[in-house]
């Protein structure tokens, strides 16, 4: 799909940030290179964050050629950072299509005991746009324009990492887009980003945040990947979730469940349902006894999310005494809770803003 205004993209080489160990070692081996080259590229361009073929001193000036002839270092652009004042940061990246993604940094509240920081998590997109249309999310506004490619996706934290000049502990699928839509290039990057020859994240510190397609869940599950599974729940019920969710149309609660089961069944973690909180639609007590009940059928833990308030969308947050009410409720029937601290609010951190601003002006100026 393409609009108005966007340039058409000129072919591109691939992204070396998409790429498998293996996969290069197959490259360099059918142009006479010894299979070991592999680790000394990937080990400039996760390691050292180089951005030059032509500053790999230890590869021949022959190699270094028919690298650049074959791939990329970097595929996004920066096109915009935006600074909260809690130290979130945005950033906006601009695609070969003429497209654009957002990620967001978010630092931990406080540091953990005996470290010197506090863990920074990255949220990142993994489709332009998205085809699943929950009506509190800016991510759908514009539409849906494509799947990103593996490399896009693991560029998103080349480049946090290189913006902020911090280091990435977390990564969380829960950007613009549904993960489990581009199944492949999500489950390409993970293993790239778990890589000890990538980025190096453990497994136990990304999280796939899914809007529950119950097939791709249980296909998940069988992954063999220790990774965190997130639901996005937003309602106890089937009539409240296809209010607001027109993916429980296709994928009722009953399915979904029963594909957490299996889930639960193959990967002994808990998962967590994310609930977004939103005045007169879900924040009812009646409402937090169903979502105990549902997460002690699941064993999950529930986080809760005021909601984050959408340029062109009328929802509204509930009021603070309503948000620790419902989380209280929760507790009170013996369910794990948070209550997520609002961050970056001052910075379109509802996910999609920025994009869709981005191309509504690019569109406005072409």
């Amino acid at each position: 799909m393409s609009s108005p205004g966007l340039p058409r993209p000129e072919p591109q080489s691939p992204s070396l940030a998409g790429i498998l160990a293996s996969e290069l070692e197959e490259f360099l081996v059918s142009w006479n290179e010894p299979a070991f080259r592999s680790r000394q590229i990937l080990h400039w361009l996760y390691a050292m964050r180089c951005t030059r073929f032509s500053a790999m001193t230890n590869l021949s000036e022959a190699l270094r050629d028919r690298l650049r002839e074959n791939f990329r270092l970097r595929s996004l652009t920066t096109a915009r950072v935006q600074g909260s004042a809690d130290a979130t940061s945005k950033f906006l990246f601009r695609l070969d299509d003429g497209r654009f993604i957002e990620s967001v940094l978010i630092p931990a509240s406080e540091g953990a005991p005996g470290r010197r920081s506090p863990r920074r998590t990255l949220c990142v997109s993994s489709q332009i746009g998205c085809a699943y249309g929950c009506r509190f999310c800016a991510s759908g506004l514009a539409g849906f324009a494509r799947n990103l490619t593996a490399a896009e996706i693991v560029e998103q934290l080349l480049f946090a990492e290189q913006l902020s000049s911090r280091r990435v502990d977390n990564i969380v699928f829960m950007g613009m887009g549904e993960p489990l839509a581009n199944y492949d290039a999500v489950l390409r990057s993970i293993r790239i980003f778990n890589a000890q020859w990538g980025p190096n994240v453990g497994a136990r510190q990304i999280t796939v945040s899914t809007s529950g397609l119950a097939p791709q869940i249980r296909t998940l599950a069988e992954e063999g990947l220790q990774i965190r599974l997130a639901v996005s729940l937003h309602g106890p019920t089937d009539e409240i979730r296809e209010q607001i969710m027109p993916v429980n149309r296709r994928y009722p609660l009953a399915e979904l469940q029963d594909a957490l089961d299996f889930f639960r069944s193959q990967r002994k973690q808990r998962i967590t349902f994310e609930y977004i909180l939103i005045e007169g639609v879900n924040d009812e007590p009646a409402h937090a006894r169903l979502l105990a009940a549902l997460a002690h059928r699941t064993h999950a833990k529930v986080n809760l999310i005021p909601y984050n308030t959408v340029e062109g969308l009328s929802w509204r947050r509930p009021s603070l005494a309503r948000q620790h009410s419902f989380a209280a409720i929760l507790r009170e029937h013996g369910c794990f809770a948070t209550l997520r601290m609002e961050k970056g609010n001052d910075i379109d951190a509802a996910c999609g803003q920025l994009r869709l601003r981005e191309e509504i002006s690019a569109s406005l100026t072409a």
